[in-house]
């Protein structure tokens, strides 16, 4: 299957130093991420636009510096003249002044309540960071929350995922295929929250393979075609959520639910919803 995780969480890092870029202005943007047992401290790792290599691999302690205090709080904060700046302490002041950085705004980025990250926009000249500029800079690190939030989603969702069991005719419901279902289920919500691409396309692949694993490799191709969204509405109606639940689940309008349901009933000639997800389950489309 390869790697389920081609790209890895410095990727994402450097995604969003530059969209800080863009969506700032400011020619230097730099960050890392908070190393594992390393006593809350913050590697920078990534850089774009800086003109030496001062700040990589500068080891930021929680509280010490700009970034460290915004590591520690977990807010974001800013200087507008980094070198007079008494609002931080001074420990970084070597490296800093080798980039030539004058101005600068800190973003933690937060997941699972602990900072995950920091990322740092700055200028070489003295220039009031205002509200707005601070403000998109934040806009990046929130996207980039999101981002590994879901793929921490679904780091977990695979690392926990039931072998599935041994289904026969005459036990169609065996131990350990409520398991599957409830993965399936997850797994179709969650992809859709993923921006990577291939990461995307090979949660879907887990997630078909789930499905195809109820009849075994004897059995032919499913013969009916329902989108990837029926799909996923079916797995969560197969576990018992009303609509309004699948709604919620899939970031979806009720009535967007019972579209997708009404579809995927009339393609598989059911009349119910137990009747839609007996059909479905028959035809490998949900396990």
């Amino acid at each position: 299957m390869g790697r389920l995780f081609p790209r890895d969480d410095a990727d994402e890092i450097r995604g969003a130093l530059l969209a800080l870029r863009r969506g700032t202005g400011l020619p230097v943007a730099f960050g890392g991420l908070v190393r594992p047992g390393a006593a809350h401290r913050m590697i920078i790792t990534e850089l774009t636009g800086t003109t030496t290599g001062a700040l990589r691999g500068l080891a930021v302690a929680a509280g010490a510096g700009l970034g460290g205090k915004a590591l520690a709080l977990g807010l974001p904060f800013r200087v507008d003249d980094y070198p007079v700046a008494r609002t931080i302490s001074h420990e970084y002041d070597a490296p800093v002044f080798a980039e030539g950085l004058r101005s600068v705004v800190a973003v933690p980025v937060v997941t699972g309540r602990e900072v995950r990250a920091v990322l740092y926009g700055a200028v070489r000249q003295r220039l009031p960071l205002g509200d707005r500029l601070v403000a998109a800079a934040v806009d990046v690190g929130r996207n980039l929350e999101r981002r590994l939030a879901d793929r921490d989603a679904a780091r977990a969702a695979l690392a926990a995922l039931p072998t599935a069991p041994a289904r026969t005719e005459r036990d169609p419901d065996g131990p350990g295929w409520e398991q599957v279902r409830q993965a399936h289920a997850e797994l179709r919500g969650l992809l859709r929250r993923v921006d990577d691409p291939e990461l995307r396309d090979r949660l879907d692949a887990v997630a078909d393979r789930l499905a195809g694993a109820v009849a075994g490799p004897d059995r032919p191709a499913p013969a009916v075609a329902l989108s990837p969204r029926e799909i996923d509405v079916l797995a969560c109606v197969a576990l018992g959520c009303t609509n309004a639940d699948v709604a919620a689940q899939l970031g979806l309008r009720p009535e967007t639910v019972k579209s997708y349901l009404r579809s995927a009933m009339r393609k598989l000639g059911a009349h119910t919803r137990l009747e839609v997800v007996v059909a479905a389950r028959r035809a490998r489309l949900l396990p």
